[in-house]
């Protein structure tokens, strides 16, 4: 179970929560503030018992790729490891915007921003499969006016790809 972290708490002796951002099936994700640095990041913890096995190992091989994908259109890698009690995590940049699905609530993207963005997207992951890195699960990036940084990098393994 991934720990409820309160607002002022430091996690990892590094990165100090503001709120809890959102959870989801592997773990939380909050808003810290990386105290080497003083910028935001999106901090994911995982739950330290998962019933898959596999999750922790998926998890870091996934971090240890992110950190190897440096694109404008990539959310930007901070920070990954596991603390003395456990606990997984993955640091990354903070987008502030909101998600494609929120996004549409708000009515239909333009087409302009709809080429923009799927042309973002696709420049994206042509990116990372040109560096052997196939994304297994796309969904709905972080919606960022006139930046459309790609965040959802959860599901990135290493492929047969050839390196270039």
């Amino acid at each position: 179970m991934v720990p409820f972290l309160t607002a002022g708490s430091v996690f990892a002796s590094r990165f100090e929560i503001e709120r809890l951002a959102g959870t989801g099936g592997m773990g939380s994700v909050y808003r810290a503030v990386d105290q080497l640095t003083l910028r935001w990041v999106a901090l994911k913890i995982i739950h330290a018992h998962s019933s898959n096995p596999g999750d922790a190992t998926r998890f870091i091989r996934e971090a240890e790729l992110l950190s190897e994908l440096r694109h404008p259109g990539i959310v930007s890698y901070v920070a990954h490891g596991v603390t003395p009690q456990g606990q997984r995590f993955l640091a990354m940049e903070w987008l502030e915007g909101e998600d494609l699905a929120q996004r549409l609530l708000r009515g239909p993207l333009g087409l302009t921003d709809t080429r923009t963005l799927l042309y973002r997207v696709a420049e994206s992951l042509a990116f990372a499969h040109q560096r052997g890195i196939l994304h297994r699960e796309i969904r709905e990036p972080t919606y960022v006016e006139d930046s459309h940084t790609y965040d959802s990098w959860g599901t990135a393994e290493e492929n047969q790809f050839p390196r270039m």
